[in-house]
C-alpha cells in the first residue's frame, strides 16, 4: 500500500546517484517526513537535505557522523572508527537530535563524543537533515537541528510480489573492513514481516603517508531486527525488536587515577597492568581501552487515515530502549553507562480550517540513567519530560506561512542526596516562504527555542577518561533560550539549481563546560558546567549546474562562527569549508564522480584549545548499475583521501592525538529484488 503515509521521493539534492541524470535537474523536491506535514524541501522555511536511494548507498560509512559529514552545515564529531555523531552549525550533543522515524534513538551518544550513536547506517533507507531550530515538534532543545532516520524494520506495505529484499557486501582497504547486509520483507493479505541484519568487522586503520596504523581504531558491529505489521486500507500498525552490539577502541584514552582533594583534583598514573580479557576478539592492541555496547530496542509504529471527524491522519510512535555500555580498561569495566528509556508521541493532522492546515500532538519521555565508576559514581537520575506541540501552515498563492509552538516541562529525581530539579520551557517559531518565480523561493524564519538542562549537565561528577576531563555539574542551571533568524534562497528547477542560507543565533544562558584553568595532572582538565550568552552566525549552501544530461558540477561550502558575548570563542567550532563535485554519466549504467574540498585552518580558539591546520581532500567514485531478472544490481568503487594527507577534525575532542584515516578504497555490491 503506497499512499500519503509513504510519500514518493521525486528527486534528491546533493545527489551522487548513478541514475539517469535527467532525473536530477529538479532538486530538493523530496517530501520531508520530519516536517510532520510532508512538506516539499523547497517549501521548508529552513534548510533541509535528504539522502536516499543510490545516493545514500554511496555515501554510507560505518558511523552516522561520517555518513553525513559532506552535507553543507554538517560535520562529524569524530572519535575514531566506532563513534562519530553529526554536528550541525557548530552545535552537537543534546542540541542535535537524532531520531529513528520520529522517536529519539534513546542511547547515550549525547553525553560524550566517545559514545556511539546506536543506529546502523547500512540498515537506514533514508536520512533527513533539518538544519536550524525548525524542530519544535521534536524538542525545543534541538537548536542545531534534527537528523531523522527512516528504516524498514516496521513494514508499512505488503510487497507487490509477496516478497522483496536487499543484499549488500562491501570492503575497504584502509582498515581491512568487511561488512554485509541482508534484509527481507514478506507479506500476504494484510500482514507483512521483516527480518534484517548487518555484520561489520574493521581493524585499525592505516595512517596517512605511513605504513603505521592508528592503534585501537577497530570497530566491530552486529545488528539485527525482526518486525511485523498489520496493514489495512486506512493505515498500518507494526512492532519491531532490534538488537545492536558494538565493540570499538577508545583512541587517545589513557586511564589515570583521579582523587578529589577538597575542591581540587589530583590525577596520576594508575598501577594496574594490562591483563586484558580477549573476549573472542584477537587484536594486537588489546591493551587499548575500548567500549562494549549493547542496545535492545522495541518500536511500535502506526498510522491511520481519517481517524476522527475533522482529522485526516493520526500517527503513533513509541520507542523503548535498554542500553548499556562499558568502558573497559585492563580487562575491567572502569565506567558503565546504563540508560533505560522510553519515548512516545502522538500526532493528529487536522483538515484545513479557515485555510490553516496543521498538526497537534504530545510527547512523553522517561529516562532512567546511571553513570557508574568505582571511585566516583554520578547520582542515578530519573528524568520525566513531557511536551505539547502545534504546527500550522497557510498557503495563499505564492506565499506559504508557518507557525509553531511547543510547551515542554520536565522533572529530574536524583539519588545520593543530590537535589531534585524542575524546568519548563516555551518555544515559538514563525516563517514564510515566497515562491516569487516558477523556479525560485525565498524563506525567512524567526524562532525562540528553549532547551532544558540535561541530567549530565546538572549532576556530572568526577573524571571521564575518554574526554580527559574532570566534570562538575551544576544543579542551579536554568533553561537555555535561543533566538534564531535565518534566510534561505533557493532555485529548485532548471539547469542551475541552488540553496543558500544565512543564520544568526543568539543563545541566552548557553550551557557549556567551562575550563577552570587547573591542571590536576595526567593530561586532564577540570571543567564545570556554566551559563553565559553566546552567538553563532554563519552560512551554508550549494550551487549545482547541469551542463548536459550527462555532466553536472556542484560548488558547496559552509562557515560558522561561535563565541561568547562576553569574549572568547566557543570550543570545537569547525573550520570553513569549500568544495567542488563533478558528476559524469558514462553510459551503459556507468557513472562517476570526482570531488575536492578545502578545509581551512581553524585559529579561532577557545581557552586551552589548540589550532588545526588546513588540508585538501580529494575523493572519487565509480558505479555501475543494471537489472537482472526481477531485481536491480549496483557495483560501486569509491576512493577517499586520494592525496593521503594528514587531516584533523577541529570538531573532535581527540584531534591533537588522532588523525583521520589515510588513502582508502571501498568496493561494494548491492542487489535488490
Amino acid at each position: 500500500m503506497h499512499s500519503r503515509l509513504h510519500p514518493l521521493t521525486l528527486a534528491i539534492g546533493l545527489t551522487l546517484a548513478p541514475a539517469a541524470w535527467s532525473a536530477t535537474i529538479e532538486l530538493d523536491s523530496s517530501l520531508i517526513r520530519a516536517s510532520a506535514l510532508d512538506t516539499p524541501a523547497q517549501q521548508m522555511t529552513t534548510p533541509a537535505a535528504v539522502l536516499d536511494g543510490d545516493a545514500l548507498v554511496l555515501r554510507r560509512e560505518a558511523t552516522l557522523g561520517d555518513t553525513l559529514d559532506s552535507l553543507p552545515g554538517v560535520r562529524a564529531s569524530g572519535f575514531g572508527a566506532g563513534a562519530s555523531r553529526p554536528q550541525i552549525r557548530g552545535l552537537d550533543g543534546a542540541r542535535v537530535r537524532v531520531m529513528s522515524d520520529g522517536v529519539d534513538v534513546l542511547d547515550a551518544s549525547t553525553l560524550s563524543q566517545d559514545h556511539a550513536v546506536s543506529v546502523e547506517p547500512l540498515l537506514t533507507e533514508r536520512i533527513e537533515v533539518l538544519r536550524g531550530p525548525a524542530t519544535l515538534l521534536y524538542g525545543g532543545g534541538a537548536i542545531g537541528g534534527v537528523v531523522n532516520l527512516i528504516d524498514k524494520k516496521v513494514p508499512t506495505y505488503v510487497p507487490a510480489n509477496g516478497y522483496e529484499g536487499e543484499v549488500e557486501l562491501r570492503a575497504n582497504s584502509v582498515a581491512n573492513e568487511g561488512a554485509g547486509l541482508l534484509g527481507l520483507t514478506v507479506g500476504q493479505g494484510n500482514v507483512a514481516l521483516r527480518v534484517e541484519g548487518v555484520k561489520r568487522q574493521a581493524d585499525d586503520y592505516e595512517l596517512p603517508d605511513s605504513s603505521d596504523k592508528q592503534l585501537g581504531a577497530y570497530n566491530d558491529t552486529e545488528s539485527y531486527s525482526l518486525g511485523g505489521s498489520f496493514i489495512g486500507a486506512r493505515g498500518y500498525l507494526g512492532l519491531a525488536y532490534s538488537r545492536q552490539e558494538n565493540r570499538y577502541g577508545l583512541l587517545a584514552h589513557e586511564h589515570v587515577e583521579c582523587d578529589p582533594h577538597g575542591d581540587h583534583w589530583h590525577c596520576g598514573d594508575h598501577g594496574h597492568g594490562h591483563d586484558h580479557d580477549h573476549d573472542d576478539h584477537e587484536h594486537e592492541d588489546e591493551a587499548v581501552p575500548y567500549i562494549t555496547l549493547r542496545q535492545n530496542r522495541w518500536d511500535l509504529r502506526g498510522e491511520l487515515n481519517d481517524p476522527l471527524p475533522g482529522f485526516e491522519l493520526a500517527r503513533l510512535r513509541v520507542g523503548h530502549s535498554d542500553y548499556r555500555h562499558a568502558e573497559m580498561e585492563a580487562g575491567e569495566a572502569a565506567a558503565i553507562f546504563d540508560n533505560q528509556a522510553s519515548e512516545a508521541r502522538v500526532e493528529l493532522t487536522h483538515r484545513p480550517l479557515f485555510g490553516w492546515h496543521g498538526v497537534l500532538g504530545g510527547q512523553t519521555t522517561r529516562r532512567d540513567f546511571q553513570r557508574w565508576t568505582a571511585e566516583n559514581p554520578m547520582p542515578q537520575t530519573l528524568t520525566r519530560n513531557h511536551a505539547l506541540f502545534l504546527l500550522e501552515e497557510y498557503t495563499a498563492g505564492a506565499w506559504r506561512y508557518e507557525l509553531g509552538s511547543r510547551y515542554e516541562w520536565q522533572d529530574i529525581d536524583a539519588d545520593a542526596g543530590a537535589p531534585d530539579t524542575e524546568h519548563s520551557g516555551v518555544s515559538l517559531s514563525a516563517g514564510v516562504v515566497w515562491t516569487f518565480a516558477p523556479e525560485y523561493s525565498l524563506g525567512v524564519s524567526l524562532s525562540r527555542s528553549q532547551r532544558l538542562p540535561s541530567a549530565e549537565e546538572l549532576y556530572a561528577y568526577g573524571p571521564h577518561a575518554a574526554s580527559r576531563t574532570i566534570e562538575k555539574g551544576n544543579p542551579q542551571l536554568e533553561e537555555e533560550t535561543a533566538r534564531n533568524a535565518e534566510i534561505t534562497l533557493r532555485k529548485f528547477a532548471g539547469a542551475t539549481t541552488f540553496s543558500l542560507g544565512l543564520f544568526h543565533n543568539q543563545v541566552a544562558d548557553f550551557i557549556y563546560a567551562a575550563d577552570l584553568g587547573r591542571n590536576p595532572g595526567g593530561g586532564y582538565r577540570e571543567v564545570e558546567y556554566r551559563q553565559a550568552d553566546a552567538l553563532l552566525t554563519g552560512f551554508e549552501g550549494e550551487i549545482r549546474h547541469q551542463f548536459t544530461e550527462a555532466t553536472a558540477l556542484t560548488l558547496f561550502g559552509d562557515r560558522v562562527r561561535g563565541r561568547l558575548k562576553d569574549g572568547g570563542d566557543l570550543p570545537r567550532i569547525p573550520a570553513d569549508r569549500l568544495g567542488l563535485r563533478l558528476e559524469q554519466a558514462l553510459g551503459n549504467g556507468v557513472s562517476g564522480d570526482l570531488s575536492f574540498q578545502r578545509v581551512q585552518r581553524q585559529d579561532r580558539l577557545a581557552e586551552f584549545e589548540t589550532e588545526t591546520a588546513g588540508y585538501n581532500l580529494l575523493a572519487a567514485g565509480l558505479s555501475w548499475q543494471g537489472a537482472l531478472s526481477e531485481g536491480d544490481w549496483l557495483v560501486y568503487l569509491k576512493a577517499d583521501n586520494l592525496l593521503d594527507v594528514e587531516a584533523r577534525q577541529h570538531s573532535s575532542l581527540i584531534k591533537d592525538e588522532v588523525v583521520l584515516p589515510g588513502r582508502n578504497l571501498t568496493l561494494g555490491t548491492r542487489f535488490t529484488f
